[in-house]
């Protein structure tokens, strides 16, 4: 069990710091080529902090440990949502200016219910993660276009200047990202072998290990980034990466897993770990979208996503010690 434990903690530590170094050279080398600041914020910083998800989710479906990569895609995106923009916006209540994030707000309760949908029935067939990952690369043909044509937006400067502020040099950039690809991979192995001995030695599901360890594993770059984002007031990009994490986990991480190794006969708990996903993704559509108004999460309700955050959590481990 301890060279278990130790693999997971290693594996978490290289993962975050692979991640960040992945992400800063993926930005820079795409600046360098010119890529517009909005299409950078969007797809790079966006998507690119789901990468560790994506890989453990990938090599979990290929070692045949499916549970893992579900529960890792279902359980980053609660902890996206519940612990990350709660505590986000706790420490700087978070308002949406970007009309680009505004519009990804539709898109994502969209896709929460099509990965629910398919899901119900404990199940992923390799059609249904095709619908999946179809799906996704219409999100991302309309996302690229959006970064391409916005002419001014409140991430677009977010990112400009945050890209400015810290300058990286080409050869620079792509030996960065290079050494956080390499590091990604290298730390999800060690990550899904130490959870997947961890759920056998406790006689659990491993979709209940993917859920709680492995999920808030690979959602720490997202509450990194965010937080300090946060703090330098740049509220675009905190809930950029929460909303760009949660679309590229649904579609893109749950299709690709469920492409590799289909999934049948999910535990029966899956549709309450769902219902989780899909509420409080309802909850961030009504708190960021801004109907009459500019969106805004308050602290209160920042206050309110981490209580429903450690209830959740609190069940899952009393379903394990039970």
């Amino acid at each position: 069990m301890s060279l278990f434990i130790v693999a997971v903690v290693v594996g978490l530590v290289v993962l975050l710091w692979g991640a960040d170094r992945f992400i800063e050279g993926s930005a820079s080398v795409a600046r360098h080529f010119g890529m517009p600041p909005l299409l950078i914020g969007m797809v790079v910083v966006g998507f690119g902090t789901s990468a560790p998800e994506l890989v453990v989710s990938l090599i979990a479906a290929l070692q045949g440990n499916p549970g893992v990569a579900l529960g890792n895609a279902i359980g980053s995106n609660i902890a996206n949502i519940a612990l990350i923009l709660g505590v986000t916006a706790v420490i700087s209540p978070i308002a949406v200016h970007s009309k680009a994030l505004r519009s990804e707000f539709p898109l994502l309760l969209g896709a929460t219910a099509l990965a629910t949908w398919v899901l119900w029935d404990l199940g992923l067939t390799r059609g249904e993660a095709v619908v999946l990952l179809v799906v996704f690369a219409g999100i991302m043909g309309w996302t690229i276009w959006r970064g391409l044509t916005a002419r001014t937006d409140a991430l677009a400067r977010e990112i400009d200047d945050e890209l400015s502020a810290r300058p990286m040099p080409i050869r620079s950039a792509l030996l960065w990202l290079a050494v956080g690809l390499v590091a990604l991979v290298a730390s999800s192995r060690a990550l899904v072998w130490g959870a997947t001995g961890i759920a056998e030695q406790l006689g659990v599901a491993d979709l209940v290990v993917g859920l709680t360890v492995v999920a808030l594993g690979t959602s720490l770059p997202e509450l990194a980034s965010s937080v300090i984002a946060a703090r330098r007031n740049e509220h675009d990009i905190a809930l950029g990466n929460v909303l760009g994490s949660n679309l590229f986990n649904t579609l893109a991480v749950l299709g690709t897993a469920g492409v590799v190794s289909p999934i049948d006969g999910a535990p029966t708990s899956l549709p309450r770990d769902l219902a989780v996903m899909a509420a409080v993704t309802v909850l961030l559509f009504a708190m960021g979208f801004g109907f009459r108004r500019e969106g805004r999460i308050t602290r209160g309700e920042g206050v309110g996503l981490v209580g429903v955050f450690v209830v959740y959590t609190g069940w899952l481990v009393l379903e394990v010690v039970g």
